[in-house]
């Protein structure tokens, strides 16, 4: 993945965990940094391995469209 790819993904991941509520951002950490699990949201995602970006968007993703059904009762 280019740089400028990797730059969209961690932007992208960052704004949509910030929509989720922190128990979602603990899961998160314990899947991407499980052995700092206090270090920031921000910094987990800036330090994860490209690789893993594409599934971890995948991830997020349906994790607000599970938060955004469940807010309107479906």
């Amino acid at each position: 993945m280019n740089d400028q790819l990797q730059k969209f993904a961690r932007d992208m991941l960052k704004v949509g965990l910030a929509k989720l509520p922190e128990d979602h951002k603990l899961i998160f950490k314990k899947m991407y940094s499980p052995k700092n699990l206090e270090a920031d949201i921000n910094d987990v995602v800036d330090t994860m391995p490209a690789e893993r970006l594409d599934w971890a968007m995948q991830q997020v993703e349906r994790s607000i469209e599970i938060q955004e059904g469940g807010s309107r009762g479906g």
